[in-house]
């Protein structure tokens, strides 16, 4: 035990962890109480000790905010805060119905195993939760699985399951761990689990910013003499920190710099220095000016505290973990003291876009620091610059390989268009867009494309795309193969692209056929606009291939459909049919027995009597019957009269009589 009256100590090698003190979930937990009591518009409360950390919870108490141990003892009008470790579904129904506003302050990372149990006990699964049952944090993870969980401490609570629980449960199994769990512990349990098997589902939801603390703990541990863990005594995450150290070195856990004049450290010639997540950085710093004082030693602790902390620098690339999601940003550990903040700008270029559509909590991404501000512990991240040094050396290697690259066209600016292609900016001139002279460039906007690189510039990381080259390389390759594989009398499905007045041309698959007017009705037209139109899809059969001139003749008309095959199956001479008078002649009239297939009455067919002019005795559109006294199909000619039935009807008078 240490006295202010003994006599200088001998300087101790003192080293601190890499990572110690506030993890991102509980520093922005504090911050947002900090924040709300800052606008002292409403009176505040926390649902428990905000974090484990004596000193905090205090000078909140200072400034007026009440710790409260549930919803009911809320004032009427009282902001409620969640503390970070999160509560089950029943506080927040109970919120709802006393009608306190509240603010969610729980950790993303604790949100997200809440989500998870949540989704696989509606998918009929079982949870086993890793972690201390009376920590608030399990509590409140119990509380998403609607009693469909049972909680383990370690790997033997986890095998006595599996021996005497599992075969009778006959449920899917999903296991989760308390973010602070014992990473040591965790890799045990790891070992109980049955291997390959598809109802058991694994999550690793120890927090990274745990993990790592655990890990350089442990690490540092092995080298020292001697651990002092600084943290609340009630802190689930410091008692593992020393539990994991302690294993090791001879260990100390204190709450604050008046701990250490109750540590003997005499025979200690190396000291390292680690902190929970739920301890302040001034907290630290004490403990380390505290320790100078007491080897009194020249040490400048400001800097020992700041190279146990992850330097970064603008610029730099670094990995990241999403741990929230608004409307505006993605708020991301990256492993410092930092808050970072990746606001929707340097996410994506597309404005349609929320933060959610282009990152998922607990992702990990690359990401490039754009501006630090140490003195409110705020980083500035771009995910979009990342894209681009990646995306850039794919155009370049895209340009080489004459590949075909797809993107969206983003913006149309003058003398062409840009194009997103992996996170890059492409600029498509007018003229290699394929869009004709005569329209807007406009309908390329927000238009999926394909277009290869024509040209890049390395120094300014500038590159110039071709829509029009893709487009020309797939009818090439259209044509090509449209010649290997084209036969005379193949059929094929194809767009109608175009009508003139001799026929219409078909889109076939990048190469064009025609269709002459003859073909396209068996009936006579005028205009082939009668029968198709542009747009129009039709099924049509090659009738001839000139293969050196490039051209195709097509064919639509089906033999199924010929008039005359179908007057040929159902009339024969001698047969009476009703015909429509389509046009008059000197000679008689022509008159449409079915569409498509005319008969000829003769001027001596017409009646019983000489008649000198055919338009005395029918017109057009009359509708008579007539006989059929000749058929000729080779020459598509039929003769019908109406003398012959007037014959037929004076017969039977004439045997009478």
């Amino acid at each position: 035990m240490w006295r202010e009256s003994e006599q200088t100590l001998k300087k101790p090698e003192i080293k601190v962890a890499e990572s110690a003190g506030f993890c991102f979930g509980v520093d922005r937990a504090v911050k947002l109480v900090y924040d709300e009591i800052s606008r002292q518009e409403d009176k505040v409360a926390t649902l428990g000790p905000i974090i484990h950390n004596a000193d905090v919870v205090n000078d909140l108490k200072s400034k007026g905010v009440r710790t409260v141990g549930s919803v009911s003892e809320l004032e009427e009008g009282e902001k409620a805060v969640i503390r970070s470790h999160g509560v089950g579904k029943s506080v927040y129904d109970e919120l709802a119905e006393k009608g306190n506003p509240y603010i969610d302050a729980t950790c993303p990372f604790v949100a997200r195993i809440h989500t998870i149990v949540s989704e696989k006990t509606k998918e009929g699964y079982y949870i086993l939760i890793a972690g201390d049952k009376n920590h608030p944090e399990v509590q409140g993870i119990v509380g998403h699985c609607d009693e469909n969980c049972c909680v383990f401490k370690d790997e033997n609570e986890l095998k006595c399951f599996f021996d005497k629980n599992y075969e009778n449960l006959q449920k899917k199994l999903a296991i989760v761990a308390q973010t602070t769990y014992n990473i040591l512990i965790w890799g045990e349990c790891l070992k109980v689990i049955p291997k390959d098997n598809p109802d058991i589902l694994v999550f690793d939801t120890i927090c990274n910013a745990t993990s790592k603390r655990q890990s350089d703990a442990e690490q540092l541990s092995k080298q020292v003499d001697v651990m002092i863990i600084v943290g609340g005594k009630n802190s689930s995450n410091t008692v593992k920190l020393f539990d994991v150290c302690s294993k090791n070195c001879k260990s100390y856990h204190i709450e604050n710099s008046d701990g250490l004049y109750t540590l003997d450290l005499k025979n200690a010639e190396k000291i390292g220095i680690t902190a929970g997540a739920s301890t302040p950085a001034y907290i630290i710093k004490e403990v380390q000016n505290t320790m100078a004082e007491i080897f009194e030693e020249d040490i400048n602790f400001e800097e020992a505290l700041e190279k146990s902390f992850k330097k970064i620098h603008t610029g730099e690339r670094v990995k990241g973990y999403i741990a929230a999601l608004n409307n505006s940003e993605a708020i991301v550990d990256i492993g410092t003291k930092h808050t970072g903040y990746v606001p929707l700008s340097e996410l994506t270029d597309d404005p349609s876009k929320k933060p959610a559509d282009v990152v998922k909590v607990g992702e990990e991404v690359d990401l490039i620091v754009t501006k630090i501000n140490d003195q409110e512990g705020i980083v500035t991240l771009s995910k979009k610059k990342v894209d681009e040094l990646v995306g850039f050396d794919n155009i370049s290697k895209a340009k080489d390989e004459d590949a075909v690259l797809d993107g969206i066209v983003q913006n149309v600016v003058k003398g062409g268009v840009l194009v997103s292609v992996d996170g890059v900016r492409v600029f498509v001139p007018a003229s290699q867009t394929g869009v004709g002279r005569d329209k807007s460039l406009d309908v390329l906007l927000k238009q999926n494309v394909q277009l290869k690189i024509i040209e890049v510039n390395e120094q300014r990381r500038r590159a110039v795309g071709s829509i029009k080259a893709v487009a020309k390389a797939q009818r090439e390759a259209a044509k090509a193969k449209f010649w290997e594989d084209a036969e005379i009398g193949k059929v094929y499905k194809g767009e109608v692209k175009s009508l003139t007045n001799y026929g219409a041309f078909v889109d076939l698959g990048g190469i064009d056929g025609m269709v002459h007017i003859s073909e396209l009705s068996w009936s006579r037209i005028k205009h082939p606009s009668q029968v198709v139109k542009v747009g129009d899809v039709l099924e049509v059969y090659i009738k001839d291939l000139d293969k050196e001139a490039g051209r195709i003749s097509l064919g639509f008309k089906k033999a199924e459909d010929n008039p005359w095959e179908k007057f040929r199956n159902n009339y024969s001479v001698g047969d009476v049919v009703k015909a429509t008078v389509v046009s008059i002649t000197p000679f008689g009239a022509f008159a449409q027995i079915i569409e498509g297939v005319d008969g000829l009455i003769h001027i001596s067919q017409i009646a019983d009597k000489r008649v000198d002019n055919v338009a005395d005795i029918l017109s057009v559109g009359q509708e008579v019957d007539a006989k059929i006294i000749d058929i000729d199909i080779e020459k598509k000619r039929i003769s019908i009269s109406i003398r012959a039935l007037l014959e037929d009807s004076e017969q039977p008078e004439d045997e009478a009589e």
